[in-house]
């Protein structure tokens, strides 16, 4: 480990301060997380200068290895998914002692103990302090166990005065319903405090997420204008063209709604809805996410039936290869009526929202990946232009993109060059990787960063969390009511079921999404 001092510290290029010496513990090391995100994010941070000279990644499973063993997988993963980073081998080199592996149980005490001593020693030898990042990325039911541990320890609670600082990343899903969520939250917080504590949803880390603060606030050519007056509907896709894949059984207990519509969708739903925060810190912003999440108006369980859809995927082909359906995914019961699709029609009850319906859908096995939201303007009045031969005309629409290819899409009217008046609709575009000449890092990057640095502005906070459970558990509570022998199904590669298609023509509306496929 002498080598971590010796070498040179590296130019850190970015305005922000790079974090003091670390460790980061990662509870659940050796799963996917770890391999295809975590460790390519801290590699990155690493090679971009954003680190600090002395750090250490200790990665807690349960399985056996070694340090040398574990830093070759993780060189290997790095590889696969971080391939462009990969090419340097003398930072690999440099980055790899950074990595220690440290094999025990969850439950075991004597692991946690000898976690504890490996800490102090390194922090001893290098001559820093003990400060902590804890980061569960095991399965829930693991959570309040480790939590337990580390109080158990003193590796959360430190016996005696001490000038480092103990942090907890919780992955989701954070609860099963609110019941449980509440219980978690109350389970961790004998342990942490409500700052301590960092709920992590990566969608809060993409550029194109974060970029809607900038762009609903720092341009004042929408805000007069981001209000019922001017906008008929706001529409907000998330699909997927994969299937559960080998997550069945993980899916099985969850399903769409639990896994989509508690947070990813909650969290881009307020972004883009919520008032202007008082500051540009962590509780401010979060304060007005909560306000825009408690306005939803509740959709009492009796009428999820008819203001809900939920249906499954069913086999077919996607990307021109057959696939199985849902019921026939390892791990999936034959029975099962565990949606992969729901679609719905929400209403925020407040001054700026009042009568503007949000029309919301996610699922799986759709044609695309996509991640958008739909800004509907009203239509002209029918005079002038929108009458006659030219009417019906499009409305103005403003979409973001949040994935694939993040940017942002405005359709307007112009007119076509000749001697009649022909109108059509133009979209100007802006994409992040073409216009600004770089490609959005990865999630993980910015929330580990944020994490290492104390800021818990991308993070969710307790009440937050409760505020779309306490959404979502009626919802959840009237599917679980209905009788069903059979969800309705959708064709794997197609955009959903009929129904989900009924829910917004019934309102004069259509499902729209302006993805676009070829970057120039």
């Amino acid at each position: 480990m002498a080598d971590l001092l010796n070498k040179p510290a590296q130019t850190n290029p970015s305005s922000r301060s790079a974090p003091e010496p670390f460790f980061l513990v990662i509870f659940g090391a050796s799963g996917d997380l770890t391999r295809r995100k975590l460790i390519p994010a801290v590699y990155n941070l690493y090679q971009q200068g954003l680190l600090p000279k002395i750090f250490f990644v200790i990665a807690f499973a349960r399985r056996d290895n070694s340090d040398e063993n574990f830093r070759l997988q993780m060189h290997q993963a790095i590889q696969q998914f971080s391939p462009v980073a990969s090419d340097n081998l003398k930072s690999w080199e440099q980055f790899a002692p950074h990595l220690i592996y440290h094999q025990a149980n969850f439950e075991d005490m004597e692991g946690f103990g000898a976690l504890k001593e490996k800490i102090h020693h390194l922090a001893a030898r290098h001559n820093i302090a003990e400060n902590c990042l804890f980061y569960l990325a095991t399965q829930p039911r693991y959570f309040p166990v480790i939590v337990q541990s580390l109080a158990d320890t003193d590796l959360a609670r430190p016996t005696q005065p001490c000038a480092c600082w103990q942090r907890l990343v919780v992955e989701k899903p954070f609860g099963s319903d609110l019941q449980s969520s509440r219980q978690l939250t109350l389970q961790i917080q004998k342990t942490f405090s409500e700052k301590q504590i960092f709920r992590i949803d990566h969608y809060l880390g993409k550029e194109s997420v974060q970029n809607l603060l900038v762009f609903r606030f720092a341009n004042s050519i929408f805000e007069p204008l981001w209000n019922n007056n001017y906008i008929d509907h706001v529409q907000i896709s998330v699909t997927e063209s994969i299937g559960v894949e080998s997550r069945g059984a993980y899916y099985e207990q969850a399903g769409a709604l639990r896994d989509i519509l508690q947070n990813h969708i909650m969290h881009l739903l307020s972004l883009i809805a919520m008032e202007p925060p008082v500051r540009l810190d962590a509780d401010a912003i979060r304060d007005e996410k909560v306000k825009i999440i408690r306005a939803l108006r509740p959709i009492p369980p009796q009428c999820v039936g008819n203001d809900v859809v939920r249906a499954q995927y069913s086999a077919d082909a996607s990307g021109n290869q057959p696939v199985p359906g849902y019921l026939e995914e390892p791990g999936v019961a034959a029975d099962s009526v565990t949606e992969t699709f729901f679609a719905l029609k929400a209403f925020i009850d407040n001054w700026r929202w009042a009568g503007v319906p949000f029309y919301i859908r996610s699922g799986k096995r759709m044609p695309v990946r996509i991640t958008e939201i739909g800004i509907h303007f009203k239509p002209v009045p029918n005079v002038l232009f929108n009458t006659g031969k030219i009417a019906p005309m499009l409305p103005n629409m403003l979409t973001i993109r949040i994935q694939p290819n993040e940017g942002i899409s405005l359709q307007f009217q112009v007119k076509t060059p000749g001697p009649e008046m022909r109108i059509q609709p133009f979209k100007m575009d802006f994409g992040y990787s073409d216009s600004l000449g770089a490609t959005p890092p990865d999630a993980y990057q910015r929330l580990l960063l944020d994490a290492l640095l104390g800021d818990s502005t991308l993070f969710a906070r307790s009440d937050e969390v409760e505020a779309a459970w306490n959404f979502v558990d009626p919802i959840i509570a009237g599917c679980n009511d209905i009788a069903l022998q059979k969800l309705p199904q959708y064709p794997a590669g197609s955009w959903g079921p009929k129904l989900a298609d009924n829910l917004i023509i019934a309102d004069n509306r259509m499902w729209t999404l302006t993805r676009r496929t070829n970057p120039r």
